[in-house]
């Protein structure tokens, strides 16, 4: 005979209760979940992603149509001496840099309402500039050169009076013609009064010295002629808004960098065709 929900022990037989049946399952049902909570405890938290680290953008303002500093090239894109050594000098900050260009007159007041953290455009560092933005160290020795036609024969800026003469708007040119009592005719860029000249529009043109050069080369059959206008030296500085010292000390710090390990001489003599000037 089959003996349900017994055991045997001993000879006799043990029934075994309902009652008892359903607190034995409990416990054994109660050890399982506490397995399995022991189980999920091992597994690995949820990790929260890394953000992507942001990256450092330099604004930075060019009148980019004053070769051999910045132009266009024959693809539209920025080139020339400022243009590589601005990026050199954001890469050693680690800034990615960032150009605009606008016309030379309009990049002081660009910097001073915030739109530009910086300007590079062969800008000269004078008093009167220094009383509206923060300069960096100087970066570049310059003078200005008077262009004229082969035959012309001016010698100084004193032989220009009386004649037409064709400056950039607010350019150290401009001043420079001014300073001797004349009232010159002004121009949005540099190339565009020296294609005057070419056209006969006027009779000299007041410029800096290596824009000057860099004209007269790529327009060797063209007759034009020049000569230093023995006005004094000048030196170029990257501009900033008036006080910010903090980006002022990161950029020349890095300059100084550039011209100690040579860097800064591959550039200028990339553009310059000799090794850079000492100051």
């Amino acid at each position: 005979m089959k003996l349900l929900n017994s055991t045997k022990r001993e000879g006799k037989i043990i029934m075994f209760k309902p009652k008892f049946r359903l607190v034995l399952a409990g416990l054994l049902s109660l050890s399982l979940l506490t397995l399995a909570g022991c189980g999920s405890s091992s597994a690995p938290a949820p990790t929260t992603p890394t953000p992507a680290p942001v990256e450092k953008v330099l604004k930075v303002g060019s009148d980019i149509t004053y070769a051999p500093f910045e132009f266009m090239d024959e693809k539209q894109q920025p080139t020339g001496f400022d243009i590589e050594l601005i990026t050199a000098l954001g890469k050693d900050m680690g800034y990615q840099v960032k150009l605009e260009t606008a016309a030379f007159d309009g990049l002081i007041p660009a910097l001073q309402v915030g739109k530009y953290d910086a300007v590079i455009s062969a800008m000269t560092i004078t008093d009167e500039r220094a009383k509206s933005v923060t300069f960096s160290d100087k970066y570049f020795k310059s003078g200005q050169y008077i262009a004229m036609k082969k035959g012309a024969n001016f010698k100084t800026l004193e032989d220009l009076k009386g004649k037409k003469v064709g400056v950039q708007l607010n350019t150290t040119g401009q001043f420079a013609v001014e300073k001797i009592g004349m009232t010159p005719k002004k121009y949005d860029t540099t190339p565009d009064a020296l294609n005057d000249l070419l056209n006969g529009g006027v009779d000299a043109v007041v410029a800096d010295a290596p824009v000057v050069l860099w004209f007269q080369a790529q327009n060797a059959n063209d007759q034009i002629e020049s000569v230093d206008a023995d006005s004094g030296v000048e030196y170029y500085g990257i501009g900033m808004k008036l006080g910010n010292t903090d980006l002022a000390a990161k950029l020349n710090a890095s300059l100084k960098k550039l011209m100690d390990n040579g860097q800064y001489n591959v550039i200028y003599k990339k553009w310059f065709k000799k090794d850079a000037t000492k100051f």
